[in-house]
């Protein structure tokens, strides 16, 4: 089996790979002062409760926006997995893709990763749209390279603004309001953050495809995504495990170099 491990802003998930197939998922909040033992004894007791025994584990692959955490979660393969833990963005981890921007080395990991997962189930032109800590709209050109893309705040990042900065607004789901004319606060906040990302998410996308000058498909990823799906009706497809699935990708791509 593979392990997969997609660490993020604020939560790090993780997922079992048997062949193509995702046969368990598990998650825990993000922090850099987690050790490998509470690792270790988190992620193996989950297994244990599947009936996945960890000495099927045979790979691991990670890529992180937090790189505070890669030391434990390296040793943690290392010690309770007995194997050697390939992190996306490191030297002797190869994507088989271009990055072309300014900055190569700036390129976020996940980004990459997503890129080249929604390349290799799409094909391209192609926009992933990302609704993570951060909502991110990255664009591979039809050889699957990373040509660059747009970051912008999450949706979830604007509601704890919301919260903390203010004295008297109160922290919001985020769902569809029955109306856009709020009648009290909390209406008028759903209101607020729906239809704003609403607006945000449609009009990126076509100013990103009337920049680009192609037509391209777009892969939506990440918890929020079927939130918005049925007032955005830009997406093509919606890919829950597109990071996992690209994880998988370049994993397969490192085996073969």
């Amino acid at each position: 089996m593979l392990l997969a491990i997609d660490v993020g802003n604020t939560n790090s998930k993780f997922a079992l790979f048997d062949g193509d197939r995702i046969v368990a998922q598990f998650r825990l909040r993000t922090e850099a002062k987690r050790t490998s033992d509470e690792y270790g004894a988190w992620l193996t007791q989950l297994m244990g409760l599947k009936g996945i025994d960890p000495r099927s584990i045979e790979g691991a692959i990670m890529a992180s926006t937090a790189p505070a955490v890669n030391p434990n979660v390296r040793r943690l393969c290392e010690t309770y997995f007995g194997t050697r833990l390939l992190v996306v963005g490191e030297p002797d981890c190869a994507l088989g893709i271009q990055v072309l921007i300014d900055r190569p080395q700036d390129a976020g990991p996940d980004r990459l990763v997503g890129v080249i997962a929604g390349h290799t189930r799409h094909g391209g032109p192609l926009v992933t749209v990302d609704f993570g800590s951060a909502t991110t709209f990255d664009i591979a050109d039809k050889d699957g390279n990373f040509v660059g893309g747009v970051i912008s705040p999450g949706v979830e990042f604007t509601i704890e603004a919301f919260y903390l900065m203010t004295a008297r607004l109160p922290r919001i789901r985020v769902e569809k309001p029955a109306k856009v004319i709020g009648k009290a606060t909390i209406p008028a906040m759903q209101s607020g953050v729906f239809w704003g990302y609403v607006g945000l998410i449609e009009s990126l996308i076509k100013r990103i495809k009337a920049e680009y000058g192609e037509p391209m498909k777009v892969i939506a990823t990440g918890g929020l995504a079927p939130v918005f799906e049925s007032e955005v009706h830009l997406f093509d497809v919606i890919e829950p495990d597109l990071m996992y699935l690209g994880l998988l990708e370049v994993w397969r791509r490192n085996r073969q170099a």
